[in-house]
């Protein structure tokens, strides 16, 4: 009688096959991510550099106070008012900036109010905060 020997299992796990569609995941990630626009604000952060300066007579101030409360330049407005206001600055200029300055604590949903406003009506927003005492 004739035994044959029986084929061994090997208990290997060969990783090539996983590592080729991480790098397809990879590949596929990367593509789409460049294709996907991010719904950005038009806000420019304060700081240093090389770009050129627009210079304008005036940049508008919007406060934020804790309470919520909006002013233009000094004038309390309502968020209605104060869209309605910046709607009214930004179309007789091709160039409007404004300042919008949050006291501490201030909610960020206001703050986000305002630079959806800035967003718009196309206004270049700096986001601009007080030096801490």
């Amino acid at each position: 009688m004739s035994m044959k020997k029986r084929a061994r299992v090997t208990a290997d796990f060969n990783m090539s096959s996983m590592t080729d569609i991480i790098f397809l995941l990879l590949i596929f990630f990367m593509l789409t991510s460049s294709v996907v626009a991010p719904n950005a604000l038009n806000l420019k952060l304060p700081g240093t550099s090389r770009a050129k300066v627009v210079k304008q007579k005036q940049v508008d101030d919007v406060r934020i106070r804790t309470s919520g409360a909006f002013a233009l330049n000094g004038r309390s407005l309502d968020l209605g008012s104060l869209e309605q206001e910046l709607a009214r600055k930004a179309s007789g200029s091709s160039e409007f900036t404004i300042t919008i300055s949050p006291d501490d604590d201030t909610p960020t949903e206001h703050v986000v109010a305002v630079m959806d406003i800035a967003l718009r009506y196309s206004i270049n927003a700096i986001l601009t905060t007080e030096k801490q005492r």
